[in-house]
């Protein structure tokens, strides 16, 4: 019988130091309107309704912190963590009251975290501005996107920044993303309501830069998250059209007869 490895309760300041990791999922259990007023930034919303859901998506390797208002809900969640088979579950003591103290939240937004700060200064930005830009207008959403850093994501969408930003040639951070090859960053950014076809300045989208650059696992992806193939560019041009490998052709003609309407067959009469 495997042994569990039990959870474990620590502080702020431990926390803090965790989340300095980016392989660490944070998870929030108060209600739904305390964790819209604010929250630890990257956290996502936890529930008994989506609980079965994340274990079930979630790595029994991936770290899991857990905090409610003051550290006693919390505790439960982290115990279920455990008892799955998660071999590094933490619970926050003193809960979000305890984090709030130590790092206050700004503006109705979740503040920038210690390790935030440091990520944007590093980058080349001012580490109290997550949408602050540089060389080409790019954003630290974008920098982020274009690392694949899904945390750093995360904890810049939870803080406030700017999900519709574009930059100096019109694209936002998903077509960042998709430079990159990074499939997790794009389902952060699609999840958070990112504009899937956003057009750039020559009316290209996200899928148009996969097809045309052969990056046939983005294109899929792009298209299982509800890409539209039909969008054309200034010039007319349409991803398929763009498609420079057989593999993005084949995904793209497959997905263009799945949404070409049917017609219906003719009615025989005897």
């Amino acid at each position: 019988m495997r042994p569990r490895i039990p959870f474990q309760r620590i502080d702020v300041s431990r926390a803090a130091d965790i989340l300095q990791r980016d392989d660490v999922l944070r998870f929030d259990v108060r209600d739904q309107a305390s964790f819209n007023e604010a929250h630890i930034a990257g956290a996502q919303h936890l529930t008994q309704r989506n609980l079965s859901e994340l274990i079930t998506g979630t790595t029994r390797r991936t770290a899991i912190l857990i905090y409610c208002y003051h550290g006693n809900a919390s505790q439960e969640y982290a115990q279920t963590f455990a008892d799955l088979g998660f071999t590094e579950v933490y619970s926050l003591d003193g809960g979000y009251e305890a984090w709030r103290q130590r790092f206050p939240a700004r503006n109705g937004s979740a503040a920038i975290s210690p390790e935030l700060a440091a990520w944007l200064a590093i980058q080349g930005f001012p580490a109290d501005d997550f949408d602050a830009t540089i060389a080409n207008r790019t954003t630290p959403l974008m920098k982020a996107a274009h690392l694949g850093n899904v945390t750093v994501i995360r904890d810049l969408l939870a803080a406030g920044a700017a999900i519709a930003a574009r930059n100096a040639d019109g694209n936002n951070a998903l077509w960042l993303a998709c430079v990159g090859h990074h499939l997790d960053a794009i389902d952060a950014l699609v999840e958070a309501g990112i504009d899937i076809d956003n057009p750039n300045d020559n009316g290209a989208t996200a899928l148009m830069y996969a097809s045309s650059s052969g990056k046939a696992e983005v294109v899929a992806h792009l298209l299982a998250k509800g890409a539209d193939i039909s969008t054309e560019t200034l010039d007319g041009f349409t991803a398929l059209d763009m498609a420079a490998s057989l593999e993005c052709l084949t995904l793209l003609r497959r997905a263009a007869k799945a949404a070409a309407p049917t017609t219906p067959a003719p009615e025989i009469r005897p």
